[in-house]
């Protein structure tokens, strides 16, 4: 901790004048000292003194000889309490400004004197103070009396208040220290306990922080405590003589830390929680300040005022440490959990602190506003201009974002979660699961109730609205934590907005760019614009303004989203601003900024709307004009004033809306009211009378009826029911009550119907009074004589034969011969009632009849109902029929007709056995054709062969690009001639049809492969053919290209051409293509790029050459010069002789190659032994060094001396050098050394003498020329041929370093064999021993190097990678650390781990971490268990690898508990790539982990597999879901559906998934046993039950199909009725409008609860031919849209055959285990095993063929 001295508030005095107390303001903006004068000095926060005042004794009569002993302020700092020695407590209060007056507002007199005060931060109108006599006292401020709160026998010498503010600590003369704790919820009631006794000491300095309690006193020790009272630390300062006792002691605000007065000097011990002790960190010695007798801090910590005995207040800065955030902001640490934040520019502060200790490790700013700190558990968040702090539990991990957005939250989004904190709340407003973090794609409302002015009785409101995924927006109540709503869209959200007032509706847009209003209460959206390229709320209104293209629109009634206002406008909306009661639009019109006003008056219609303000919403509006906008709002306005029951409101807006006819009601509701309120006073609204009329004009009739008969008005609520025409209401009503004109009411409505012509109504009212005859004769008036004959059906009378005759007409003329036929057969006319139920077609009736009258009729009246039923296209009914009949060609034909292929199949089989197989040919045809068709290959390919068409059966699947089936058919029924024969014509006819892939596929099959390359060829499919050539011709894959090349050259497609030539490697044919062509751009561009800089200036030369031919020279140089190529040009020339040439370009474009061009000639001159001419050509060149040098190497010494003194003089000697060394090499050494000596270089003849080893002649010359180089001449002896310098070889340089060593030169022996790199040889072995070599002579010989040469060479070893031998030097100069290392890198383990223990244990951990990485990086898992154990990061390592089988395979074995984890991971990474079978495979396999988190994953699962094709997938979702809801530690079978049902577990979720699954592979294992179509369907049937797990429509679709085939025929007719509507509505869902009222008593969820697919399962064909299906059956009398009926097992009620749930009595019955149908009790069975239950006929057709439980498989049998 630092103390640096900042200012004196007040000067000592050379006397005592000991200042008593001192005290600082809560909010630090006062600073209050008092001293022996009695007078309160107060300062501000900067310590600039700005008042005072002198205390006042207690008898103003008395003198002022009293002492303030304490001054304390209020927890809010306006008041002040001094305790004074009078006996009396005074509080002044002080005010909030500096300037408000002073007054004492309380006072406590007392019996003796006040030693002390507190006043504890929760308690503001509390103030402690403690009595000489030993008493502890309260004063309390509102009834301005004293109470005691405990007594002791000691004087109270010092009070301090705990840190919670609900507690006190005070100190005796005794040394004992009392606690008191006020009441509060933690603690029931006031408790005093002794805290502690120190003996021998009076406890003077006391003071009570976080971190815990500090004591001192005259014995000179430091004692501690925890809050607890647990004795903590002891500082003994007895020995030390400079520390006198202590006299007062103060907490800092963060209770770490406190500060001691002694004298002279103050001490601060600070608490260190990671070690949890205390420690002295700070010991000021202030000469002269003599015994500090007062301390405070500041209420953030960051001062320290000290009071002395003098009178002396100094203010200390205090801070750990200080440090500059970016140039804007200080922070100050005064404790470790508290940081001071200053802003550098406005010099604003506010104080960062941990509410629970903890250290505040870093610190960021956001946005020059934001402000966001870490801590070891927590985060603090804060707001630095509404100073709004919070604090959250949270272990930062460094990858959080955090968005700023929001000014009243603070969003963090950290491994896709988001944590919503809101300012000054120190808990999480919300999590949520979420990957979309952009500001555009969360809202956060917030309105606090006393923030929303007008939210009386609105409350808090809190709602935030986000992306569950790119399509799915979630809303939800942060206070109720409720769902609101759940939006799901078809395209991609880009962005969304809560409105400002209410959160109640959500604008978003999406990526089309279209917009859309969803109103979360009503739950229902609407599209506001079709392309909008800008939106937002106007800030603090539910207006929305929108921009489409070139037009500003604006909803100012956002009500009513048709009406809108436009405005054209030429730029981008940039910004909406408001204020100053002016809204206005900011434009971007390209030039400058346009603002567009809007409607305030508008806007604001819709903040009184928001706050109930009617009265003065009539007033906004009628002064506006009536347009679109307008006219909304007033419909607003009135559904609002309707809703809260403000009628004049509601009356004046419907009169503006021109809703006369309401606005009258509404009148004369309104003048009800107040004659009402006239005559009997109060409010008139709640008038019975007028709430029944208002009831009425909601329709709630029934309301308005209970409201009236509450209150006696049987006479109203008849007469209300009769204004409304609802006189069966006003019967019943009358009768309930015994009304007297019953009968009346029941004669005036019959009169009424007949009078009206309701002759059905009147005969349904006879009927109930039991006239039926009545009733008949009103049916037959009415001409309803099918409710006739039902009457004579439900009520069996003895009806006159005249009435029946008349029943039986009516029945014929209205064409219900069925109707009639039963009559006549009631009446016993036999032959009529056959007749009418055969014109009626009623074949049952007429068949059951024959039965009994007419049996030999039978056969023909199946075969002609059969007829009958094919002309109405109910073909698949019509087929039994046909069988009954005997008819089997007839039944064949219609069951392909009506498309049940498998019976078809089944009858053709049996039709067929033992009779002639040529009439069976056809249709075996027509039945392959349909299977290939509906894609079922393999009864096609079956029915193909058995029609004797083999062919057909390979063609369809060539057609259908399975190409291995074909093949294998074809090869098991046709020879290889014919196999070959049919693959080519079908690959010609794919050919034809320009199906190239599927063609080449079938020539490849029969190895035709130039057939197929020719077909390319032919297409001119240049990239298909060469592959092709490329795999299989490879030989010719050059003259290919070539071909394609000159193709496309032919055809003038140079581009292609040259492409290809490129490809050929034939670049130079397209560079001459192209020079050919004279493009020379496109022929430069070639050679450049392909040949290269050479090729490139050939092609310039070329270019040039030919422009030389047709312009001359000069054009050829400019072109040239325009190449930058004129140098090269000379130098064309001149290499190919053409001296001439060169010198006119030369001298035309380029003279300064001329010289350049004389020494070219020359050269070539010399090389034609022209030596004279050349000698001219280089004097002309100005090169007379090379004509010297021409000579010297013809060995023509005289004219090279000759050229030389004439124009080289200074080459004379080198002549005479070169001519001594020929002389050398003819061994005339004499004249060469008189030539050398005469050239100057003696030194030369010394070489020259020692190369010839003639040393004495070298050592004779040295002694005479240059004896320097004696030395060198003996050294060099008998040593290389280079005298000093290094061998070129390594031979030369071994040999070199062995003569070294020979004759003890050992030093440069050493060097000699380290000049030996790693570039000297290629074999490692060699140069290791080398280096040894001079490791070696080191050690023996020069051991002061012997540690620089080991270190040389082992960094060599370790070069070329031999890092055993290096780390084996390191061990022999005790360097193991490098040794160490050398092992590692070498892989030497064992030695590496033997050294690091041995020498450097340090780096013991670090071999054992390198050699696991190792293992990691091979991949060795196995090795890395049996070496270290690690199971995680083998497990981490196979799934970083992808190789999930080990990872899961050692999981499971080895690790079971992170099992779960990486199977989650990996089942992920499979749904992500959407192989869901796979992921459900692996689920089953490892079983699937319960917890709720993974979920979504088994959701995304079974959503794909139940809704897919694969056969795979329901069996296996079934074992997933069954082990997922299956109770941990189940053991047999597994729970039934009906034990699941009553599951409340998170799981119970699934039970539907699973019923469907379940049911989806009862039927798949039925259907592939042909068998039980009855059951089937009833299966289908039940899973529209579930269709909320699967697509809809495919469950529609399949009962209905499934039904027909079982012949359900109305049932079929029922569920492909729905089945169209929801294909219907799938194509057109902005038209959709499905009537669900047929399913209501159903337990089928409705199609508006699911969501339907954006595309049909079913084919277009397919819903065609169902449509046509449907139509017929609708046109059939005999066929009604109906469901089938049961009989309820409790209440007997008839209900839908399928529900499970009793629509009258709820009864829920259990599913049937396999088909999903209720079980009746009856019918009911039970596996023996898991007690499943299902109906006995079901069970026994399943269990007869399968031998097993469907539900736990176990095996059973048939029961009856």
């Amino acid at each position: 901790m630092q103390l640096r001295y900042l200012k004196n508030l007040n000067p000592a005095i050379d006397g005592m004048s000991k200042v008593t107390s001192i005290s600082w303001s809560n909010n630090t903006t006062r600073l209050a000292t008092v001293g022996a004068d009695k007078i309160v000095q107060l300062f501000d926060e900067h310590g600039e003194k700005q008042d005072r005042f002198s205390t006042k004794p207690a008898d103003k009569a008395a003198a002022r000889t009293y002492a303030v002993k304490t001054i304390e302020f209020s927890p809010d700092g306006t008041k002040l309490a001094v305790a004074q020695s009078d006996n009396i407590v005074f509080v002044y209060k002080l005010g909030s400004d500096w300037k408000d007056k002073k007054s004492i507002c309380n006072k406590f007199q007392q019996t003796s004197s006040v030693t002390c005060l507190s006043w504890p931060a929760g308690h503001p109108n509390e103030v402690v103070f403690g009595l000489a006599e030993g008493k502890v006292k309260v004063g309390q401020l509102k009834s301005n009396k004293a109470a005691t709160l405990y007594s002791t026998d000691s004087f109270v010498v010092s009070m301090c208040s705990g840190p919670d503010g609900n507690s006190i600590l005070s100190g005796h003369a005794d040394g004992s220290i009392y606690r008191f704790h006020f009441e509060t919820e933690t603690v029931p009631r006031p408790t005093t306990t002794k805290f502690a006794m120190v003996p021998q000491c009076v406890p003077y300095a006391l003071s009570w922080g976080y971190a815990g309690i500090c004591a001192a006193g005259n014995d000179r020790m430091v004692r501690f405590w925890d809050s607890e009272g647990r004795e903590g630390q002891t500082f003994d300062y007895s020995t030390d003589t400079r520390i006198k006792e202590f006299t007062c002691a103060a907490f800092n605000p963060s209770g770490e830390s406190v500060v001691l007065g002694n004298y002279n000097r103050f001490l601060v011990f600070a608490w260190h929680p990671k070690r949890s002790e205390w420690a002295e960190v700070v010991q000021r010695e202030v000469p002269n300040l003599y015994t500090v007798s007062a301390l405070t801090w500041r209420a953030d910590g960051s001062r320290l005022i000290v009071g002395s005995l003098c009178g002396g207040v100094d203010m200390f800065d205090v801070c750990i440490r200080r440090s500059r955030y970016r140039g804007t902001h200080e922070f100050t640490y005064v404790s470790l959990s508290q940081v001071i934040v200053k802003s550098l520019a406005t010099g604003a502060r506010i104080v960062l602190k941990s509410n629970v200790g903890f250290e505040i490790q870093k610190i960021n700013i956001f946005q020059e506003r934001f402000l966001v700190a870490h801590t070891p558990e927590s985060i603090l968040l804060g707001d630095l201009q509404t100073c709004r702090l919070s604090e959250i539990p949270w272990h930062s991990s460094g990858t959080e974002k955090f968005f700023f957005d929001n000014p009243t939250v603070c969003m963090i989004f950290k491994a896709g979660e988001l944590s919503v904190v809101e300012y000054g709340c120190n808990e999480l407003l919300a999590c949520a699961r979420t990957e979309f973090m952009s500001p555009h794609l969360i809202s956060v409302r917030i309105n606090t109730p006393d923030e929303d002015a007008y939210g009386a009785g609105v409350g808090e409101m809190k709602v935030i609205a986000y992306l569950l995924d790119l399509m799915t927006i979630r809303v939800c109540d942060l206070v109720s934590n409720a769902t609101l709503a759940t939006i799901s869209h078809d395209t991609r959200i880009d962005w969304l907005e809560l409105n400002p007032n209410g959160a109640n509706r959500l604008i978003f847009r999406d990526k089309r760019r279209q917009l859309y209003l969803y109103d979360i209460e009503q739950q229902n959206r609407v599209t506001l614009l079709n392309y909008c390229n800008y939106v937002q709320w106007v800030p603090e209104s539910d207006v929305v303004v929108a921009q489409n293209r070139g037009q500003l629109c604006v909803w100012y009634s956002i009500n009513a989203p048709d009406r809108v206002t436009l405005h054209e406008i030429k730029g981008d909306i940039e910004d909406i601003e408001r204020s100053n009661g002016r809204t206005c639009v900011i434009v971007d019109e390209g030039v400058n900024m346009v603002e567009y006003e809007l409607d305030e008056g508008l806007i604001s219609f819709g903040s009184c709307l928001e706050r109930g303000q009617y009265a003065k919403a009539v007033d906004l509006l009628e002064e506006l004009p009536l347009t679109p906008e307008t006219e909304a709002m007033w419909r607003s306005l009135a559904d609002a004033s309707m809703e809260h029951f403000n009628l004049p409101v509601a009356e004046r807006c419907y009169a503006v809306l021109g809703d006369v006819a309401k606005s009258r009601y509404l009148h004369k509701v309104n003048r009800l009211i107040q004659d009402h309120a006239a005559e009997v006073g109060g409010d008139g609204a709640n008038y019975y009378m007028a709430q029944a009329k208002m009831a009425m004009l909601a329709k709630q009739f029934q309301r308005a009826e209970a409201i009236l008969l509450d209150h006696n008005e049987l006479d109203e609520a008849l007469a209300m029911y009769q204004e409304l025409h609802k006189y069966d209401e006003s019967i019943r009503l009358a009768e309930r009550k015994n009304h007297p004109k019953v009968m009346h009411l029941k004669n005036f409505y019959l009169q009424w119907l007949l009078s009206t012509q309701q002759e059905e109504k009147a005969g349904e009212l006879q009927e109930i009074e039991g006239d039926y005859v009545r009733a008949i004769e009103l049916y037959l008036r009415g001409g309803m004589a099918a409710k006739a004959a039902a009457v004579v059906q439900r009520h069996n009378a003895n009806y006159s034969q005249e009435l029946l005759q008349k029943i039986v007409a009516g029945l014929q003329a209205s064409g219900m011969h069925d109707r009639a036929g039963a009559l006549y057969e009631r009446m016993g006319l036999i032959q009529p009632a056959m007749d009418a139920y055969r014109r009626g077609h009623a074949y049952r009736q007429a068949i059951e009849l024959a039965k009994h009258s007419q049996p030999g009729l039978v056969v023909a009246l199946e075969e002609e109902w059969g007829d009958w039923l094919v002309s109405q296209r109910q073909v698949d009914a019509a087929i039994n029929h046909y069988i009954e009949a005997g008819n089997a060609m007839k039944a064949i034909d219609a069951a392909m007709t009506a498309r049940q292929w498998h019976k078809a199949e089944t009858l053709l089989d049996q039709a067929s056995m033992g009779a002639d197989q040529s009439f069976a040919l056809p249709f075996y045809e027509k039945l392959a054709s349909h299977y290939g068709q509906s894609r079922q290959f393999e009864q096609a390919e079956r029915a193909f062969i058995k029609s004797g068409r083999p062919q057909r059966a390979v063609q369809m699947y060539v057609e259908h690009a399975q190409y291995e089936k074909a093949h294998r058919v074809a090869k098991g029924q046709l020879s290889p001639a014919e196999r070959t024969e049919l693959y080519i014509h079908l690959a010609q006819v794919l050919e034809q049809q320009v199906k190239l892939s599927e063609a080449e596929q079938m020539y490849l099959a029969v190895n035709e492969f130039d057939l197929a390359i020719n077909m390319y060829k032919k297409r001119e499919e240049y990239e298909q053919m060469l592959r092709l050539v490329s795999k299989y011709r490879k030989e010719l894959l050059n003259d290919t290209y070539k071909h394609i090349a000159e193709q496309y050259e032919m055809k003038g497609n140079l581009k292609k051409a040259e492409h290809y030539y490129v490809e050929a490697k034939m670049w130079t044919s397209a560079m001459s293509m192209y020079r050919q062509l004279e493009k020379w751009e496109d022929a430069k561009r070639v050679a450049k790029m392909h040949g290269g800089k050479q090729s490139f200036e050939k092609v310039v030369l070329a270019q040039a050459h030919a422009t030389f031919k047709e312009h001359g020279a000069e054009a050829g140089a400019q072109l040239l010069a325009k190449h930058g190529l004129i140098e090269i040009a000379i130098d064309y020339a001149v290499e190919h002789s053409n001296f001439q040439h060169a010198f006119e370009l030369a001298n035309h474009s380029a003279k300064h190659k001329l010289p350049d061009i004389h020494l070219k000639k020359a050269l070539a001159l010399e090389d034609d032994e022209q030596f004279k001419l050349a000698e001219e050509e280089f004097i002309k060149a100005s090169k007379p060094k090379e004509a010297i040098d021409m000579y010297v190497h013809q060995r023509d010494w005289v004219s090279a001396m000759r050229v030389a003194e004439a124009y080289e003089r200074e080459s004379c000697k080198d002549v005479m050098v070169h001519h001594a060394k020929d002389l050398v090499d003819q061994n005339n050494m004499q004249g060469a050394e008189n030539l050398f000596i005469q050239a100057g270089k003696p030194e030369l003849a010394v070489k020259a003498y020692s190369s010839k080893r003639m040393v004495n002649e070298a050592v004779r010359v040295c002694k005479k020329h240059c004896p320097h180089m004696l030395g060198d001449v003996v050294d060099c002896y008998p040593g290389t041929d280079q005298p000093g310098g290094a061998p070129q070889t390594l031979e030369e340089i071994l040999d070199a370093a062995k003569i070294y060593e020979d004759t003890g030169n050992y030093s440069r022996a050493i060097d000699t064999y380290l000049s030996v790199d790693e570039s000297s040889s290629a074999e490692p072995d060699r140069l290791e021993e080398v280096w040894e070599n001079a490791v070696r002579l080191s050690m023996k010989h020069a051991q002061e190097r012997y540690n620089e040469i080991v270190t040389v060479v082992a960094k060599r070893l370790k070069l070329i990678r031999r890092y055993e031998a290096a780390a084996e030097l390191y061990e022999s100069i005790d360097a193991a650390r490098e040794a160490v290392n050398c092992y590692i890198e070498g892989e030497v383990w064992d030695k590496a781990r033997m050294l690091a223990q041995q020498l450097a244990p340090d780096m013991v951990r670090l071999v054992e971490e390198r050699y696991k990485s190792e293992l990691v990086n091979k991949g060795d898992g196995d090795e890395l268990i049996r070496r270290t154990g690690d199971v995680d990061s083998a497990l981490d390592m196979y799934a970083r690898n992808g190789d999930w089988s080990k990872c899961l395979s050692l999981a499971e074995k080895h690790s079971p508990k992170t099992l779960p984890h990486y199977l989650v991971q990996y089942c992920k990474l499979l749904a992500n790539k959407s192989e869901n079978l796979q992921a459900c495979q692996m689920l089953v396999r490892y079983g699937p982990p319960p917890e709720p988190s993974n979920f979504q994953l088994y959701k995304v699962i079974h959503g794909d597999l139940l809704s897919g094709t694969n056969s795979e997938g329901p069996p296996l979702v079934r074992e997933m879901l069954l082990r997922v809801m299956t109770p941990a530690g189940t053991l047999g079978a597994p729970p039934t559906p009906s034990v699941l049902a009553e599951d409340r577990r998170p799981q119970a979720e699934f039970l539907k998934a699973l019923m469907a699954a379940h049911l989806q592979t009862v039927r798949q294992r039925l259907q592939a046993q042909n068998m039980a179509p009855d059951v089937v369907a009833r299966i289908s049937v039940a899973l529209c039950r579930y269709c909320a797990e699967f697509p809809v429509d495919l469950a529609f679709y399949n009962a209905g199909l499934d039904c027909k085939q079982a012949g359900m025929i109305n049932m079929s007719f029922f569920f492909l009725n729905r089945f169209l509507d929801i294909a219907d509505a799938i194509e057109d869902p902005e038209n959709a409008a499905i009537d669900n009222t047929d399913f209501m008593d159903t337990d089928i969820p409705s199609p508006y609860d699911l969501d339907l697919p954006e595309t049909g399962h079913i084919s277009n064909d397919k819903v065609e031919e169902i449509r046509d299906w449907v139509l017929g059956w609708s046109m059939d009398q005999s066929v009604q849209q109906r469901m089938d009926m049961r009989q309820c097992d409790k209440c007997a009620s008839q209900i839908y055959t399928g529900t499970l749930t009793c629509q009258r009595c709820a009864t829920v019955s259990d599913p049937c285990a396999v088909t999903g149908f209720p079980v009746i009790k009856k019918n009911r069975v039970e596996c023996t095993v898991c007690k499943v239950a299902a109906n006995r006929d079901d069970w026994n057709v399943f269990v007869q063929q399968f031998k097993e439980c469907p539900w736990c498989s176990s095996p059973q049998n048939a029961k009856y």
